[in-house]
């Protein structure tokens, strides 16, 4: 596949680097040579660098635009990622995605304005990494939360503590046919674990459940979290665009307070809040003393989402040294990831990988409905539909031979979700949840798309 992108800022960066490792035909374009030098100078990453205008049309045809499956545009600046997606389209682009500051462009009822503009699709990340966080507060005992398929079928990230009843016990007895979960993936310190029955779990690790929405509080259970309060009040360090998507997704049971450090910032907030019920406060929220003055103590969950990684996961440890059980940090900086997870920080929030999961999704086939990176652990989640004659729909899983470090996770039918065994016989039109190592989710698309035929294979061939 031929995926150009359009700006080196962070997002575009991270895109190309994650591309680039898929085998995929990668061009990174920006103006600016300081933005692509250190990607042009470094060997492991197998992508081509050009310094063109993306709104410029010589630029765009220099880099291959009209013979591109996918064209994505994530500069700085959104109007002109619409104006270079829109060019893209008219050259030849079959795809194209643009990102958007704008909270209103990606309501349901401006898609079609798009589609007719030639934009397949737009993304705000601001606002995806606030659904992250909102999902992360409904469930404030697990690290990650995610309903697929309207909530037919959940996944649930918990770290297990000394309270947890299921620690040091093979899964083989763990996970029998009638347990009404399944264990699909463990992070344990630095790797990430697709189990086998061989495998347990121990103290401190991250287990990734996959279940059903009556069984989430037998879940809580047996983790050890009856414990941990509901969220009924959140304070937010920042004023950023994440912020006020958050604020604007509030949910009316959940209250919040924003602290700001600057002046003209707090007034635009006003503004930009549509909610009398979300307070706007002036201040460090570095100071413990204004903290400790705004209630901190009270709050059930603190997320610390200025533009800063280092002072997010500060805050975030001070406040859980003031008492606040779930805290949740935006980090930027992939480097610092896996420091905050060793720090204990609770949710932590990439907006690059949450960006990098809506795009992949546009590079597999229309049998993939959703997919969700797992931001502290090297795997993917996706939800794939299975075609009529697919390989999957052919055999037992048991007798599929999926690739190893690929596990199924569950199964929606008919609106219904249910869990996957050896025994479990896949359908056409079955929606599948797939969890696998990051590397490996385009690999199983020929397990679910329909085989190519006599016509098919035609129309590639005069394509």
């Amino acid at each position: 596949m031929k995926i150009v992108i359009a700006g080196a800022g962070a997002v575009g960066t991270h895109l190309a680097k994650l591309l680039s490792k898929e085998d995929q035909d990668i061009i990174l374009i920006d103006e600016n040579p300081e933005k692509t030098e250190h990607l042009s100078n470094d060997g492991s990453y197998d992508l081509l660098t050009l310094n063109v205008s993306p709104g410029s049309i010589r630029g765009l045809k220099e880099a291959g635009v009209p013979h591109a499956d996918l064209f994505i545009a994530v500069t700085p600046d959104e109007a002109r990622n619409i104006t270079c997606c829109m060019l893209a389209h008219t050259l030849g682009a079959r795809k194209t995605v643009a990102r958007v500051d704008n909270s209103e462009y990606i309501q349901p009822h401006c898609q079609e304005y798009f589609r007719q503009m030639g934009i397949d699709s737009v993304i705000y990340p601001e606002s995806l990494a606030a659904s992250d966080i909102l999902d992360g507060l409904r469930r404030s005992w697990a690290r990650q939360y995610w309903e697929v398929h309207g909530g037919a079928l959940v996944m649930l990230g918990v770290k297990l503590r000394q309270t947890a009843r299921i620690l040091n016990t093979p899964l083989c007895q763990l996970c029998t046919p009638g347990t009404p979960y399944h264990i699909v993936a463990i992070k344990r310190d630095d790797d990430t674990i697709i189990p086998s029955g061989n495998h347990d779990l121990r103290l401190g690790d991250i287990a990734y459940f996959m279940t059903t929405p009556k069984y989430i509080t037998y879940l809580r259970e047996i983790t050890g979290k009856e414990t941990y309060p509901d969220v009924r009040s959140v304070m937010i360090m920042g004023g950023g665009r994440t912020s006020v998507s958050l604020a604007n997704q509030r949910p009316p049971h959940i209250s919040m307070k924003i602290i700001e450090q600057d002046e003209e910032r707090c007034q635009r907030l006003s503004e930009l809040i549509d909610d009398d019920e979300v307070r706007i406060i002036q201040g460090d929220g570095r100071d413990t003393h204004l903290l400790l003055d705004e209630g901190i103590r009270s709050m059930q969950a603190f997320a610390a989402l200025t533009s800063h990684a280092e002072t997010n996961i500060l805050a975030c440890l001070a406040a859980k040294r003031m008492g606040v059980r779930k805290t949740v940090a935006l980090v930027e900086n992939t480097e610092y990831v896996t420091l905050a997870e060793k720090l204990d920080i609770g949710t932590v929030i990439n907006k690059k990988t949450i960006a990098a999961s809506h795009i992949y999704q546009m590079m597999l086939g229309d049998d993939v409905a959703n997919v969700k990176s797992l931001t502290i652990a090297n795997a993917d989640v996706a939800e794939f539909t299975a075609a009529p004659d697919s390989l999957v729909t052919r055999s037992l899983v048991r007798n599929l031979r999926l690739p190893t470090g690929v596990t199924l996770g569950g199964l929606v039918r008919n609106g219904e979700g249910q869990l996957i065994g050896g025994n479990t016989q896949i359908a056409p039109g079955d929606s599948v949840v797939v969890f696998s190592k990051s590397s490996l989710i385009k690999r199983l698309d020929r397990y679910f798309c329909r085989p190519a035929g006599l016509l098919d294979t035609l129309a590639r061939t005069l394509r």
